[in-house]
């Protein structure tokens, strides 16, 4: 049967990434990856994350990419970058820069040798323009943070599937499918106990893979959408 994996936040951990996928879960290319968002920031190498998952692109493994938050902002400050005008011959400070350093964005310039964003090269800023918002399944709605249900359609609300941490959800809306989604680190504990209650609407696979000083988090995860089995790969980056 072929099977199909959901891999969460990565936040930079390239190491822990690939040992992920080519130690834990080993897809064929019969088999599908679904990636939720959040591959930058945080972690030492996002550069490595990006041309990792661009390799499995290139050697044709079933896979799908959406955007997270971090590429959302990361995309504000690059082209808030490429736009900033000058005063008489200075350039004016860039004030999404701020907000994507405060969300440890200068890791991800590190990982690229660079020391300003207009520096890093066009095919991963094109690649991370072409990220999806969200994947729709037969059973099942994979999204980075969650969909907002107080409007008509939530599929409208393109910010809330990027940035949305509590929200209700009403099953009809969505055709009684199940939500699947990161953004929110949540501990180890949680996602088994959730995976097991398959009346729930929603399973959150984020378990915060750089927080390893803290117990029961820590840890990159995959969870196959068919046999509902959770696989999990310790950080190894720090």
């Amino acid at each position: 049967m072929r099977k199909a994996w959901v891999i969460p936040d990565i936040h930079g951990c390239s190491k822990t990434l690939k040992a992920l996928i080519e130690d834990m879960i080993k897809p064929s290319k019969y088999d599908w990856l679904y990636f939720l968002g959040d591959y930058i920031d945080r972690g030492p190498d996002s550069k490595g994350v990006i041309d990792y998952l661009m390799h499995l692109q290139e050697e044709e493994y079933n896979s799908r990419f959406l955007m997270g938050n971090h590429e959302d902002v990361f995309l504000k400050t690059y082209e808030a970058e490429l736009q900033k005008k000058k005063i008489l011959g200075i350039k004016l400070p860039n004030p999404a820069k701020k907000d994507w350093f405060d969300m440890f964005g200068r890791m991800t310039l590190g990982s690229f040798s660079v020391k300003n964003i207009s520096d890093i090269p066009e095919k991963y800023i094109n690649w991370i323009r072409e990220l999806e918002l969200y994947i729709e399944l037969e059973k099942y709605i994979l999204v980075h943070a969650g969909l907002n249900f107080s409007i008509e359609n939530p599929f409208d609300d393109k910010e809330s599937m990027l940035w949305i941490r509590d929200y209700k959800i009403i099953p009809k809306k969505i055709n009684h499918k199940k939500i699947i989604h990161g953004h929110t680190p949540v501990s180890l504990e949680f996602i088994y106990l959730m995976n097991k209650k398959r009346n729930y609407h929603f399973l959150d696979l984020d378990n915060g893979c750089c927080l390893v000083n803290n117990e029961g988090y820590g840890n990159l995860v995959a969870y196959e959408l068919n046999t509902h089995e959770i696989v999990v790969q310790n950080n190894i980056e720090f």
